[in-house]
């Protein structure tokens, strides 16, 4: 597993430029993010280089930031990889509560899943034949 950033951030103008530019002004850098939004907040969900260092320098600038443990799982980058592995989730009854993803060298894809029951998800990982990627692959 790995850590991702969670922020909740302020659903105005300029606000998440001035997130991107904390972590840029920090040498900082994201590999992936994600951003849910309502009316009046949004959630933005970042993998970076040094999630705890993000978090701190996020922290002290004032943007509400915690790290979150998720699997970051190698998908092949095709057609249909990852609704395989969303397949056995569903055939051995695990919800995902949320998923982003992005691609990377080697005809490959990081699929970024957050599940409660992480004993179980890495189970269903390994018998379904993909790999989870742990921080060396992802962090710098």
């Amino acid at each position: 597993m790995i850590d991702q950033i969670t922020v909740f951030l302020e659903n105005d103008t300029g606000r998440l430029a001035a997130l991107c530019r904390v972590l840029g002004d920090a040498g900082i850098s994201m590999h992936a993010l994600t951003v849910a939004d309502t009316a009046q907040y949004g959630v933005v969900r970042i993998i970076a280089d040094t999630p705890a260092q993000a978090c701190e320098v996020l922290g002290a600038r004032g943007f509400r930031a915690s790290l979150t443990k998720v699997f970051a799982v190698e998908v092949p980058d095709h057609a249909g990889g990852l609704a395989r592995l969303l397949a056995a989730f569903d055939e051995a009854g695990i919800n995902v509560e949320y998923a982003y993803c992005f691609a990377v060298a080697g005809g490959k894809a990081i699929d970024i899943l957050r599940i409660d029951d992480h004993e179980e998800a890495e189970k269903v990982i390994a018998s379904a034949g993909f790999s989870v990627a742990g921080p060396e692959a992802l962090y710098a």
